[in-house]
């Protein structure tokens, strides 16, 4: 899943020169969290609410409100903004832009092409949007979760008894991560089937397979 599948392309930008209390505004008025600087097209700093509050004074500031008013409005994009924002390409993957958010601990990256130009924003919301897909939640609400050994055809054993009850797999995730060595957890999400077959099913995958748990995910109540 490439970074351009996903990012939003109907950007809000600023100059370096927009005054802060007109970014703060942007930023207020349409519920975003993160505002481009660029200059031609291309990208310059990144203004994020960490910058705009770090930016205005503190509550306890002696200051009055006439010299408030007028720092504020001497305050430029420029003065304020991060230079040399990580970035990513659009060609780059989804997983890349997930691991340089949570390595630099930010919440979003400008896109970036190779030539500089700014081309559009990935944000942790496109992240959990990303996953929502993957896992195909919105599509099937039972999920199931084995220890499998790791070697060919375990994951296509469990499919098959899924198919054997006309179940209907939506996605199949799997990580050694948290497994022991020689195993995998995976993660098989499919449709809604009767309760008959389904209580039929995990029966026959307890006797063959280590079950670690079937979750029902009920997005009613969401």
């Amino acid at each position: 899943m490439q970074v351009q599948n996903w990012m939003s392309s109907d950007l809000i930008t600023v100059k370096e020169a927009t005054p802060i209390i007109h970014v703060t505004k942007l930023m207020e008025e349409n519920n975003i969290r993160h505002i481009p600087v660029t200059r031609n097209g291309q990208l310059v700093g990144l203004i994020t609410e960490h910058e705009i509050k770090e930016a205005y004074p503190s509550k306890v500031t002696t200051m009055k409100a006439q010299e408030l008013y007028y720092l504020l409005a001497e305050l430029k994009a420029k003065d304020v903004m991060r230079r040399n924002p990580v970035t990513i390409r659009p060609d780059e993957t989804m997983e890349v832009a997930a691991v340089k958010m949570l390595e630099h601990r930010v919440t979003g990256l400008p896109v970036v092409s190779e030539k500089g130009k700014l081309v559009g924003m990935i944000t942790q919301g496109d992240v959990f949007r990303v996953l929502i897909s993957i896992t195909g939640i919105y599509q099937g609400g039972i999920q199931f979760a084995f220890n499998l050994e790791d070697r060919p055809g375990s994951i296509k054993e469990v499919a098959d008894i899924i198919r054997k009850y006309d179940g209907q797999i939506v996605s199949i995730l799997s990580t050694s991560d948290t497994a022991d060595e020689g195993y995998r957890h995976v993660f098989y999400r499919i449709k809604k089937i009767p309760d008959g077959k389904l209580q039929q099913m995990i029966k026959e995958m307890e006797e063959k397979f280590m079950l670690l748990y079937v979750v029902k995910d009920p997005l009613k109540d969401v």
